[in-house]
């Protein structure tokens, strides 16, 4: 018997949704959250804990009272049930997380902070090598600011902020200006030196140590939940 599934305005047969989702590229997706739930389903949660996620659901989507949230479920075709189930799920990847890394978390942190910490760095970029060398000696030897030198002539978008970049995480930063960064102390003026087809000279302005707060244990946690999940897709 074949049955139909009403997905506004579309209506489709049962039959009909999987070659959709191979169609649709959504078959990776649906495999990764299936991968999820069996790793999920020995947590539980509590009424109180589900009804206190659920108000946390509607709060975070700015739908504070009751008709508000009502009209919001219908435009989705959802129940006060799916909200309980969402919620009940994130609830439980949260304690999945907590109880398999929540304990690896310190020593992930140490290993990854030195791409973590953020640093302010002034640049100017070029590729022409005598220049970048003779700005380099105008700098030193204090006949121009760096910031007036990097609106004249340098060619990357730092033109437009007198050479300022950051603050931002040294893992974001090209791996070999990042290694020259993290060696230096704020204000060392370094002598340029090549990257791909341009000349940089690069100046620490400030350096920016992360802590281990709550927000950053939170992406830490992500980041091994996602490891973890790539893995097992593999």
């Amino acid at each position: 018997m074949t049955t139909s599934v009403s997905i506004r305005p579309e209506v489709f047969n049962t039959e009909d949704i999987l070659p959709l989702l191979t169609r649709y590229q959504m078959l990776p997706q649906l495999h990764r959250e299936q991968m999820i739930d069996r790793a999920i389903a020995p947590f539980a949660c509590t009424e109180s804990d589900i009804e206190m996620a659920c108000e946390q659901f509607f709060q975070q989507r700015q739908l504070m009272s009751a008709q508000e949230r009502q009209t919001w479920l219908a435009q989705r075709g959802m129940t006060v049930e799916d909200v309980e189930a969402i919620a009940s799920r994130l609830l439980r990847i949260e304690m999945f997380k907590q109880a398999t890394w929540g304990h690896k978390v310190e020593s992930y942190f140490l290993k990854r902070k030195s791409d973590l910490d953020e640093v302010v760095y002034s640049l100017i970029r070029t590729t022409d090598a005598n220049l970048i060398q003779e700005l380099f000696f105008r700098i030193q030897d204090g006949e121009q600011s760096f910031s007036d030198l990097a609106r004249r002539y340098s060619q990357g978008l730092e033109a437009y902020t007198g050479g300022i970049h950051g603050p931002i995480e040294l893992g974001l930063i090209e791996p070999n200006l990042a290694q020259l960064l993290r060696t230096s102390r704020p204000g060392q003026l370094h002598f340029p030196i090549r990257i791909e087809t341009c000349f940089v000279m690069v100046r620490l302005e400030a350096l920016i140590p992360q802590r281990l707060d709550q927000a950053m244990r939170q992406r830490l946690l992500q980041e091994l939940f996602e490891q973890w999940l790539q893995d097992q897709l593999r």
